[in-house]
Parts: structure tokens; sequence; C-alpha cells
């Protein structure tokens, strides 16, 4: 049953004065409308003030800040805080006390951008913990709303681990610290990062206290450099040299390790002062050289991989860890001094022979040409002397030519023995370097690995036969082909060079023959050991003008000292009787061979 509601009049009530618009009472109604309005905040606008969440939803937040009505504000304007609840006091911006509707128009980004340049500067001085909105990102961070000022986050500054994925962040609401404030630009700085050091900071001295060498511990990989891998071990880092990583040679990390993988490392030292802490991965591995076959020993041939090249060798890793040396003088027979980039390159896969062996210092030293037999062991079986061989010239000198029959076999040709009629000044003139040159063994010297060699001995002596045709007193055409200071050089026929001294080259009219100039010439000396051959232009028209009566005694002359030489220049004198004329080679059987072999030559 519903309980009846029951209204009674008041009887006293002055019905006519209410429709006057009196009120009962002492007070008048304009005493109780101002009473009334002194109850209320008294706002204006353009004012910040402070209010009180009423009522919240997902488009707008209900304000009541003591005014006579509430305020209405959006709520993307909270998005930098997504805690807010009802009851939460927050300052709000009096845009207008009562717009067309009679609504109070409130807003809280503008109340927070009036106040947020002195809380910025405060939150410096203070260093004070303040939260933002991460908005989006920008070029080397992000930007973060912080009392609706737009502050940058430097991409270092997010965490204390590297951050390879930025995009995560956007639209989170995090704890900041200003770390810088430009006034005159208003530019403003935040970290997160800050606020995590100092708790990591304690966090490493706690974990530094207990860390003791050769303690093996579990971390994971947090970045990779060329130089070495940095490793988290819960709360401080520590970092693997590249040469820590393994017994092998590393040429970067990546090829041993990956970010974010876990692994064990042992600790090989740490710094308390600097908070430093160097780890090694191979020393949890046994050693290379411990695992060795013990049944290796020097003279053994081994295969392996070419790692590291150097001037002055190579060196090959026979199995991870396990290097030898290749010296430069230990890849090839040859005595030549040459780079070892002439023979290897790194990567080549190669086999070698194991000259040395220290398994204590861990050192060994490999050879290539042990492969291949010694040339010099049996050098008097393959090049005998007077054996003929083609040689290629490796190297010149002021007395002769280096070449190289074969690699390792070298040998020394004279200067002396490179032809029989020409005179080389410098081997240059009569060879190349890399030139093929035909040889004979003059002389085998093993115990200093060098040959001795001769050239114009692959011919025969010419000087035989011209020893017969440049007979002295025989006259024979030839031209000046060089003045020297004591002479003239002379081209003769077959290529033989005479000498012919100043005073020799006065003419009959009393000049001097010049260079080119092509004359007459006496033989007046001619040595076959030392292929000398001394001419005289001016004793032909001098011999002549002497006549008969002066002849003869110098025949007399020139025959007793040619008996006194005991020389055959005593049989060759009745020659200088016989009336001067020219020798004509042609003619004489004696050179119908040697005529042929040069002008097929």
């Amino acid at each position: 049953m519903t309980e009846e509601v029951k209204n009674t009049p008041i009887a006293d009530f002055d019905w006519d004065a209410y429709e006057k618009g009196e009120t009962k009472g002492d007070k008048s109604r304009e005493e109780l409308t101002k009473t009334y309005d002194e109850s209320l905040n008294t706002v204006r606008d353009k004012d910040v003030i402070e209010g009180t969440i009423i009522a919240l939803n997902k488009r707008e937040a209900v304000v009541n800040i003591g005014y006579k009505s509430d305020g209405i504000i959006p709520m993307s304007e909270f998005r930098y805080n997504p805690d807010i609840k009802v009851g939460d006091t927050v300052e709000v911006f009096i845009e207008n006390q009562e717009d067309k509707k009679g609504q109070l128009i409130l807003s809280h980004r503008k109340a927070r951008a009036a106040r947020s340049w002195d809380r910025i500067n405060e939150a410096l001085e203070k260093d004070e913990v303040i939260k933002g909105f991460i908005k989006c990102r920008t070029k080397g961070g992000m930007i973060v709303d912080v009392f609706g000022i737009e502050a940058f986050l430097p991409g270092s500054q997010i965490d204390v681990k590297p951050i390879r994925d930025y995009d995560i962040f956007v639209g989170k609401t995090m704890e900041f610290k200003v770390v810088k404030i430009n006034q005159e630009f208003k530019n403003v700085v935040v970290s997160h990062k800050a606020l995590i050091e100092a708790e990591l900071e304690q966090q490493k001295r706690e974990i530094i206290a207990k860390l003791e060498k050769g303690q093996v511990l579990e971390g994971s990989v947090k970045n990779i450099t060329s130089y070495g891998v940095f490793i988290d071990l819960g709360g401080v880092d520590g970092l693997i040299h590249i040469t820590d990583l393994s017994w092998g040679r590393v040429s970067h990390p990546e090829e041993v390790v990956q970010l974010d993988q876990k692994l064990n490392v042992v600790i090989l030292d740490f710094d308390d002062e600097k908070k430093r802490i160097a780890l090694g991965l191979k020393q949890l591995l046994p050693h290379p050289w411990d695992a060795l076959s013990a049944d290796l020993k020097v003279g053994d041939k081994v295969k392996g991989k070419v790692v590291v090249m150097a001037d002055y060798g190579a060196f090959v890793e026979i199995a991870p860890g396990v290097e030898g040396l290749i010296h430069v003088s230990e890849m090839s027979w040859s005595q030549h001094l040459r780079s070892a980039q002439d023979f290897l390159k790194v990567g080549d896969e190669i086999e070698a022979v194991i000259l040395t062996l220290d398994r204590e210092d861990r050192k060994m030293s490999l050879g290539l040409k042990q492969l291949k037999n010694d040339p010099w062991e049996n050098i008097e079986t393959k090049y005998p002397v007077g054996s003929k061989h083609s040689a290629r010239v490796r190297n010149f000198t002021n007395f002769g030519v280096f070449v190289e029959i074969e690699e390792g076999v070298d040998g020394l040709i004279h200067i002396s023995d490179l032809s029989w009629t020409k005179k080389v000044k410098h081997p240059s003139e009569f060879t190349q370097i890399g030139a093929n040159i035909d040889v004979q063994v003059l002389e085998i010297d093993k115990d200093n690995r060098r040959l001795s060699l001769g050239h114009k001995q692959l011919e025969e002596n010419p000087w035989d036969v011209f020893e017969t045709i440049f007979t002295v007193g025989s006259i024979h055409e030839g031209t000046i082909i060089e003045m020297v200071e004591k002479g003239a050089v002379i081209a003769l026929p077959y290529g033989v060079e005479g000498f012919a001294t100043p005073k020799h080259l006065v003419k009959e009219d009393g000049s001097r023959a010049q260079l080119d100039e092509k004359l007459n010439f006496k033989v007046i000396e001619f040595n076959k050991d030392s292929k000398r051959i001394i001419l005289s232009h001016s004793r032909i028209f001098e011999d002549e003008q002497k006549g008969e009566r002066t002849e003869q005694p110098r025949k007399r002359e020139t025959r007793n000292d040619n008996n006194r030489r005991g020389g055959r220049r005593a049989e060759e004198a009745p020659m200088l009787n016989t009336p001067l004329e020219k020798t004509t080679l042609g003619d004489l059987e004696a050179l119908a061979s040697l005529k042929e072999k040069l002008a097929g030559k």
C-alpha cells in the first residue's frame, strides 16, 4: 500500500505579497539574491582558476569551478594524462562565462599554456619529475607535450639502451626530467634516460661490488660495434673486445654474435671507479693449441687458409685459433727479393710444410717452397758446365747481367761475355729486363748458389779469323762513329771497331777527319787477346811520301822489334814491302764461313 503524501499549507502565508514579488521574512529579494551571488566564485573572462572534475565520458569532462554553472572541456585536452578521473583538480582557463546557450566555456590546454613556462623553469631548478605525452617522431628523437609546450626528447635520452624502434613510444605518457632550456628561443629538452640512470648507478655499484675476476655471468647482446660487443649483465654493461670473441681471427663481431642473443661470458677485469667491465667469450672454450694433435711434427704437410697478408709473409690458419707464418723467403727458391703478395692473397686455400713448431709459445712457421725439390741439389747434372740454356733477364749492374734460368737458379753474364766484337759500356745497350737471352754455363758456384754464364760463347770467336784479315799494314775502309778526347772510334767491316789517336786522324791536306766521315785506315796494331785494333789514316799518305830509302831502315827496325817479342810480326814484316792495297774480305777463303754466319745473324 502506497503511503499517501500529505501537504499541509502554511497558515499565515501571504499570497498577495508573493504575487507582488515580496518575500516573507526580514530579508528582501535583493538581499537574498546578493547572498546567493556571494556564495559563488567570482570569475572573469581570461582568468585561470582551479576546478574539480565531476563527470567524465569519452568526449568531454564536466568541471565545477564553484560558479553558477559547470563548464565542459573536451577530453582531447587531457591526452597527456590518461589517468584523469572524477574528483581530480585541474587548472582551467575562463574563455567565456556564458555563450549563446548560457554555457560556461573552459579550456584546460590554455590554462596549462598560461603557466607552462614558469612550471618548466621551476621543474629544471628543482630537478622535478614531470609527465609528458609523446606526440610524434621527429628527426633525431621525439616531440613531447609538457604543460602544453612542445619539448624535444633526443633519441639517446629515451632509454639507457639504444632504441631500434621509435614508433612504439608514440602516444605514450612517460615521466621526464627537464635537462635544458633555451630562454631566448623558448626551446625545451627533456630526458627519460636521466630518471633511470640514477637508479641504475646504484644498481651498478651493488653489482660491481659482487664481481670477481673469472666469474661467469649470463648476459644479452645490447650493442655491436666494429671493435667489440656490449653485454647487458642486468643493470650494468660490459664489453667483449673483438679479440676476446673467438680464438680465431674475426673481421667483425657480427660474424660471432647477434643483437639480443643471450650468452655466458667470463669477467676478465673491471674498474670500480670507471664502472668498466672487460668480458671474454673465447676464454670459456679450450685453447685450440691445447687441442692440437700431439702427432703433428716438423716436416708434416698441413692445409690452411690465408687470413692475413704482409710484405714479409702470410699468416695461415690451419685450425680456428692456430696460425703459422710463411715468410716470403720460404715461398720460393728464388733469391730475388719480392713481396708476399706476389705469391698469395687472403682467402687462398693452400698446403704447406711445417718448418718449426713451438707448442709452449704457440708459434709455428711454415714453408711453401719445400713442397718442391731444391733445384740446386742436382745442379751439376741439370746444368753442367758447357750446357746451353735460355734465361730471363732479371737485373742489370755496371759489370753484367743477372738472369734466371728457372725459379731459384740464377746466374751472372759478365759484361765482357756478352759480345765478341761490340764494346758494351752498359748491359742495357745489349738487352733489356724481362727479355730472354741464350746462355752457356761457364762455371758453377754451388755454395753461393750462383752460375757464371756467357752469351758470346754460343758463337765461335771471330777474332781468330779477324787476326788473318786485319793484319798490321792492311788498309780498310771505316767510318768515324764517335769522337772522344783521346781520339776516335772507327767502325770497320763485319761489325769490328778500331781506334785512332788524334795525330792519326790528320788528312793529307792538313785538316782533321770529322764524325761520320768515311775514310781508309791502315792497321798499325792488332791485339787478339784484348780485342784491340789501332788504326791510322795519316799513315797511308805518309808512307807513300817517304819512299823506298826511308822504308828500308824501318823494315829492319820492325823486324828486330818483332823478333825481340818472339812474335809473328817478324814474319808479317815483309808485308810492308808490298804495295799498299785494300784488303777485300771476299777474296779470302778463311772468311767465307764467317761472312755467311754474320750475314745470316
